[in-house]
């Protein structure tokens, strides 16, 4: 890796800074939500680090957004608001980085739904089911345990390993199919890629992000008194994310599923296979505090068949690292 000058912060606020912004990523929006990586998720960081999100999205279309499988409902539009509390722990496993995190939808939706030609003008509110990732390097940089290791610290060309699985304990009626639990088990595998593009000095900052992954669904033997069975569902996302200043960045966002034919009781639908486009943009308040808001749409959508959603995200992270706080505690610092 190549060496460059170091910037004009101290080595220590520069180290606290990073991880706080990098932890801020790692809670930044539910999986439901489009079903897309944030930009920067997978940023490293100093072990044993937190983060504790607050993230509210307005979305709408002809979808569930609390239901990553997106069956969609032709002719059919919802409207939610989802709120999302979480937390996120970095840590080192046999000296690679890793991230476990936990992330518990809540909100409301409502829309009409269609099942067996009968449509159902429903809505439905409450908490939705957990889900749990696990996430470790496997090609790239050692973990960073300390000031130095992080100071010496470029992803260059990095590769993950990932699984969520969220726990189907979220609200469901199975009187009706429009639900903010789904009462049935889903996650998926994927390998996260991060790729440096030029120098790695904050406010100069250039990344290519990938993240091939597929989705895999239970089945939910009681979707108002039917069968409700989900294919594999592949999913795409790619971010080009720029640092702006040494405190803004901004990304390019893109993401592509295919995939994820459902049927109820034997009677398919059609597979998805659509494309979404958005833009994110990201600013570190202080060294605790992340703001982050993004947009995000879906094209090809003008079929009746056709997934489409528009959704809206802004999200206040706080992150803090117990060596980063004690070492401004010794200098005085509040």
């Amino acid at each position: 890796m190549m060496n460059h000058a170091v910037p004009t912060k101290s080595p220590s606020n520069r180290a606290h800074w990073a991880a706080v912004a990098v932890l801020a990523m790692a809670a930044l929006c539910p999986q439901q939500a489009l079903a897309q990586m944030p930009a920067r998720f997978y940023w490293k960081t100093l072990s044993d680090g937190n983060a504790v999100p607050l993230i509210v999205n307005s979305i709408s279309g002809n979808t569930n957004p609390f239901d990553p499988a997106h069956i969609v409902t032709p002719g059919g539009n919802f409207d939610a608001t989802m709120a999302i509390a979480g937390y996120a722990h970095t840590f080192s496993l046999f000296d690679r980085s890793a991230m476990a995190a936990i992330l518990v939808p809540m909100g409301r939706v409502s829309g009409d739904v269609t099942v067996a030609g009968r449509t159902f003008n429903q809505s439905a509110s409450g908490f939705g089911d957990p889900m749990f990732e696990f996430n470790i390097n496997v090609l790239g940089p050692k973990a960073q345990k300390n000031i130095p290791d992080a100071m010496r610290y470029e992803p260059g060309f990095s590769v993950d390993l990932l699984a969520d699985v969220a726990l189907p304990i979220g609200e469901y009626d199975s009187n009706q199919p429009l639900n903010i639990g789904q009462n049935r088990w889903y996650g998926r595998v994927g390998a996260p890629i991060v790729w440096q593009l030029g120098d790695w000095v904050p406010g100069r900052r250039t990344t290519l992000e990938f993240l091939p992954a597929v989705w895999f669904f239970g089945t939910n033997d009681n979707y108002v008194g039917q069968t409700l069975k989900t294919d594999p569902m592949f999913q795409l996302d790619a971010h080009l994310t720029r640092d702006l200043t040494e405190h803004f960045w901004g990304s390019l966002d893109a993401a592509w599923y295919n995939g994820g034919q459902a049927s109820i009781n034997g009677v398919a639908g059609q597979k998805l296979n659509n494309l979404g486009f958005g833009l994110t943009l990201g600013y570190t308040i202080n060294d605790n505090l992340n703001l982050t808001a993004a947009y995000k749409s879906t094209v090809n959508d003008s079929a009746r068949g056709d997934r489409r959603m528009d959704a809206f995200m802004v999200t206040l992270v706080y992150g803090w690292h117990p060596l980063l706080e004690g070492s401004r505690r010794l200098k005085g610092e509040k």
